[in-house]
Formats: C-alpha cells, structure tokens, sequence
C-alpha cells in the first residue's frame, strides 16, 4: 500500500475552499482535513491550490496528433500518446475523446481513420501506459448516409461513455445564415461558387433523407444502453424539446441565450466551450459563454479544440464580476461533468474517491499547473 501526504494547501471542495492536507492512499483519497500537518515525507503544497482533476467531455484535439498537416497521417499509438501527455498537462485525468461519425466532407480523414483512433486509444489503455483515463466520445454527424450503420459497429465499446448527435447542414443550428455556411466551406475547401452550389444541395438533399430518421435511431440505441446522450448547437425552443424528447442529458454549445436557459431548466447540463470564455466570445457569432455565466445557466466547461483553455477558464469565470465562486467555477470543469455522464467515484475531492487532483498556483492571474495525479499516481 503506498500513500502520500499534501500538506498546507488550498482545497477546492464541492461548495468551498479550506486550508487543509490530504491523504492519498493507492489510487484513492483516504482523507481530507482542514489544516497543516507536520509528517515525515508529507509534500508541502505551499498555499497552492489542490482542486480535483478535470474532466472533458468533448474535445477532439486528438485528431490533430493522427493529422499533424493536411494529407499526413501519423501512427496511431504514438499520436495517441502524444494527446495523453497534453491531456496530463492540461490537468486533465478523465477524457472522453471525441470521434466524428460521418462528417460533411467526404474528403476528411476521420472517415478512414475512424478505426484507427479507437483502436489507438484501446491499445494505450489496455497496456497501462496512458496517463490518463481514456473514454469514448462518439459524435454523429446525422444527415452523413453512412454515420448508422457506424455508430452500431461501435455502439457495443465498453470505453464507450457518451454520444452526441449533430446536424452540420447548411440552414440550421450552428449554420442558421447560409452566407456563414458559405464562407466556411469555401473559405476551408476553396470551392468556386458552382461547386460550393452542388455541395449546399447534396447536404440539403441527405440532412432530409437522414437526419431524422438517423437521429432517432441512434438515440433509441443510447437508451437501451444506458449511454448518456448530447444534443449539439441547439438554436430554438423546438430544438431543445426535440433533445428532451430523447432523453439528452448535454446540450452541447447551444448557440442562443433561448436555448441554454430552456435547456438548463429542464434539467439538461449546459455545456460550453472554453475558448468561449478566454476569447471572450464565440468565434461563430453566437452566444458568450460569459453572458450564461452571468445568467447562472452555464454548468460544464470544454477545452473543445484547446485543451489549456479550460483551466484558464475556471479561474476567469472565478474572476468575473458576475462570475462563479472558485468552488463552482471547478465544479463546472470537474464535478458537473462527472454527473452528466454518470460517473460517480471523482469530480471533487471527498475521502473514498478516485484521487484526481490538480496542484495549481497563480501567477500574474495565471494558473500554472503544478503537479498532477490521475488515480493516484502522479502523471505531470
């Protein structure tokens, strides 16, 4: 049995901040206490702050490390590596990355590497070399012909822990303005306006053939599973009630003020982007992850596409005038994302759980991580 002591430390717990120590005892925290201590070996934090280990439900920065540049594809073991060192640098111990199922461009990668990076991931976990804890994220582009049959040839993963389902078709949700949806994709793709045309009918024409009855079908799946479910860029009312109709736990980036409060009165977590805030507003034009803070809507923070953006956005949604309590601002990173998905042995820090935790210390306002212990071990 190994055990460590931290010592005169900050402790972010679920609904307050104490000066306290902590005991790690294997892979799991055997106390908490509010003052120092005085032991042989006892590690002293000195007045930094301990906070739980975080947990991203969303972020599909592992795609970068199979595709470091357009038409370069990497090994999968080693790109899987490289993503689980920076989850660990980032402070975070609990990752659901995230794979595209179908995606609106039949020339991206994710179509042939689909397999790869789930194989990747369950090599590096079964071997015990991960840093972290490695989940799976599956994210269903609906209106794609083929994202069904592929979600069941994956649907039975046990590393399976979270499915969204997402429309990408111009005219809706994240792609209201059709001129939006044009500078994107021609912006991306460098289509001429005849091509950009034949692409815009061709998404139309499958979103109408598929969307619906795909959406339905993956959703029913999650059910009988026990999967938790997330819509992804709510826009309306209607859409929010659609989400409700499947049982969805998330909402994902909704993109209007309407849709984050409907959704996080009925109950849904409301999750928003790190970047978000850092950037101080949405890089697509839509809501500010700040004003839903003001608003108290806001429940889950994601690094999205920047994983060193969401410890800095805890504590800048911790500084904000109108912000969170530090002890809410974690949660939101940490405590609110374990519930949605039904993880119930971490997100805070309390004697018998899984001990995730952050060192964290605050310089010129910025949070550096320390040191960081996944399961007990330190990774970082």
């Amino acid at each position: 049995m190994s055990e460590q002591i931290l010592t005169n430390a900050r402790l972010v717990l679920e609904d307050e901040v104490i000066s306290g120590s902590l005991v790690i005892r294997d892979d799991r925290i055997a106390a908490v206490d509010a003052g120092a201590v005085t032991v042989a070996g006892a590690i002293d934090c000195e007045g930094d702050i301990l906070m739980p280990g975080m947990i991203e439900l969303h972020t599909d920065n592992m795609e970068k490390y199979f595709q470091p540049r357009p038409k370069v594809s990497w090994p999968g073991r080693q790109a899987a590596l490289a993503h689980d060192a920076q989850m660990a640098a980032s402070g975070i111990t609990t990752v659901f990355d995230a794979v595209s199922i179908g995606d609106v461009d039949d020339q991206s990668m994710r179509h042939t590497a689909l397999h790869d990076m789930v194989e990747a991931l369950s090599s590096i976990t079964r071997s015990g070399i991960s840093r972290v804890d490695h989940r799976l994220h599956l994210r269903c582009e609906v209106c794609h012909p083929e994202t069904l049959n592929r979600f069941l040839s994956l649907a039975e993963l046990p590393q399976l822990g979270l499915v969204s389902l997402m429309d990408h078709s111009p005219g809706q949700r994240q792609f209201a303005s059709l001129e939006a949806y044009r500078t994107y994709y021609q912006g991306k793709h460098g289509f001429d306006d005849a091509t950009m045309n034949d692409f815009i009918e061709r998404q139309l024409a499958n979103s109408a053939e598929y969307s619906s009855a795909h959406r339905q079908s993956i959703a029913e799946a999650c059910t009988q599973r026990g999967l938790a479910l997330a819509s992804h860029d709510d826009a309306t009312i209607e859409h929010v009630a659609e989400s409700l109709e499947y049982g969805t736990r998330i909402a994902e980036f909704p993109t209007t003020r309407e849709a984050a409060e409907a959704s996080h009165r009925h109950g849904m977590a409301v999750m928003m982007g790190a970047p978000n805030v850092v950037r101080g507003g949405s890089h697509s034009g839509n809501i500010a992850a700040a004003e839903l803070v003001k608003s108290g809507v806001l429940d889950v923070l994601s690094s999205d596409y920047y994983p060193a953006a969401l410890l800095d956005a805890v504590f800048r949604i911790a500084d904000m005038p109108d912000g969170y309590s530090l002890a809410k601002a974690v949660a939101c990173a940490s405590l609110a994302p374990a519930r949605a998905v039904g993880l119930d042995d971490r997100g805070h820090i309390a004697q018998g759980l899984r001990a995730d935790l952050i060192r964290v210390r605050q310089l010129d306002d910025h949070p550096l991580v320390q040191r960081v212990w996944s399961g007990g071990k330190q990774v970082h």
